[in-house]
């Protein structure tokens, strides 16, 4: 919260020296107008405690009446209490509603669920609820912080959740790294739940939880940080690839980082059809799983970007490629935040077609359709076929010059659901 005097000029130097301490100005509120000065609140985006020392020191040098007021945490302040919460979709205010709603009248509800367990996704909540589970060894970008600390995450994908495809998402927070007790856990719960959405679990082991629920359970089962990724993903490069007039399906496309989610993309290219996938990577166990897959491992970075005309870098490593290994025609995404491999100035400028880095590339975009279209089919699984489909119609809902559709716009979820669930039905 700044006060500046009602002169002109004043904003304009305020915010400057906000910007010149590297921070990112968000929104400015006028919260009050005086006589002679005027009252702003400004959302200022900074990387570290360091930056807003720089951006408080630098107003408060500005001098000329500007006085710093207030300064305070919007994130801490949003996330107060928890995002969510567990609520009743019945009003219960008389006796009438309480026994309908509970004792005596719900003994012939469980009595008919027992005698046909079918019915149990009409007359309960389960048909339309996703158990979101960590075991909090991948958030984000902080790494193994823990099951406890990742909540707030955990809370963030049942909000997403509710808001853009009406499922209600439940945190599950698994206090053990050992696959065989993270798969045991989620099997013995499992019966409460239409789906299963499995987040911020590390590299290897969520191979293995993954592709064991899947065998294992009769629900949908997907780990958001490979599947929901890699379809966000396609759909960004079938975008890309529309404004630089490249076939996709006839192109050799490369995969620089084979982690969780750069296997998952690689796998998504095949299935959408993509002839020749290649990828590179320090680990050998990465490399197995791509040749595994039907894909080719590259032995260097430089023979990956001399070899594939589509690249796509999830390394997490900024700067990693440089603008001479930049081919010229190349479309490029570097899709590692808050800092990309390489800048898409610099590769535009080095020859690429079409460059573009991954702060648009939200799973968002993908999670909340895809289980609304596999819990409206019923369906026990999610499948590539339903995966590609959601990357089509993420695409197909993206303007000419975007690489992919705003995540806020309903309209997407409503496609991406759709999708899904036709594909589901069909197969």
């Amino acid at each position: 919260m700044v006060e500046t005097p009602s002169i002109p000029g004043n904003l304009g130097r305020l915010a400057t020296a906000i910007g010149m301490a590297g921070a990112d100005i968000g929104e400015i509120e006028t919260d009050q107008v005086g006589p002679t000065s005027t009252m702003r609140k400004f959302t200022v985006h900074c990387e570290d405690d360091d930056q807003l020392k720089d951006v408080l020191k630098a107003i408060e040098e500005l001098g000329g009446g500007i006085r710093l007021h207030a300064v305070s945490d919007d994130v801490l302040r949003a996330h107060e209490g928890g995002k969510i919460q567990m609520k009743s979709r019945l009003d219960v205010r008389s006796l009438s509603d309480l026994r309908r709603v509970y004792t005596p009248g719900v003994a012939d509800v469980c009595r008919l669920i027992q005698r046909e367990p079918q019915k149990a996704q009409i007359y309960t909540s389960i048909g339309n609820t996703v158990a979101i589970v960590t075991d909090g060894t991948a958030i984000l970008g902080l790494g193994d912080i823990g099951p406890v600390p990742g909540m707030p995450v955990m809370e963030g994908k049942a909000a997403l959740f509710d808001r853009f495809a009406g499922v209600s998402g439940v945190p599950i927070l698994v206090d053990t790294k050992n696959p065989d007790e993270i798969i045991q856990t989620v099997k013995h719960i499992s019966s409460g739940f239409g789906g299963i959405l499995l987040e911020d679990i590390g590299s290897p082991h969520c191979f293995e939880v993954e592709e064991r629920l899947k065998n294992d359970l009769q629900i949908p089962v997907m780990h958001d940080d490979q599947h929901g990724t890699a379809v966000v993903t396609l759909a960004a490069v079938i975008s890309a690839c529309k404004s630089a007039g490249v076939d996709l399906k006839d192109a050799e496309v490369g995969q620089i980082g084979l982690g969780a989610a750069g296997l998952a993309i690689c796998r998504m290219f095949m299935a959408y059809g993509v002839k020749e996938v290649y990828g590179a990577d320090k680990s050998d166990m990465a490399k197995e799983r791509l040749i595994g897959y039907g894909g080719h491992v590259c032995d260097s970075l430089d023979e990956l970007m001399e070899t594939c005309d589509i690249v796509i870098a999830t390394t997490g490593v900024p700067g990693l490629i440089k603008p001479e290994q930049v081919r010229k025609g190349q479309v490029l995404l570097a899709l590692s935040n808050p800092k990309p491999e390489i800048e898409p100035e610099e590769a535009l400028k080095a020859g690429a077609a079409y460059a573009a880095d991954g702060r648009s590339v939200n799973n968002v975009l993908g999670f909340p359709g895809i289980f609304r279209g596999v819990l409206n089919a019923r369906s026990g699984q999610i499948t590539h076929p339903m995966l590609v489909g959601a990357a089509e119609a993420i695409a197909g809902c993206t303007k000419p010059g975007e690489l992919v559709p705003h995540p806020l716009n309903p309209l997407v979820h409503e496609e991406v659901a759709q999708a899904v669930e036709a594909v589901a039905i069909r197969s």
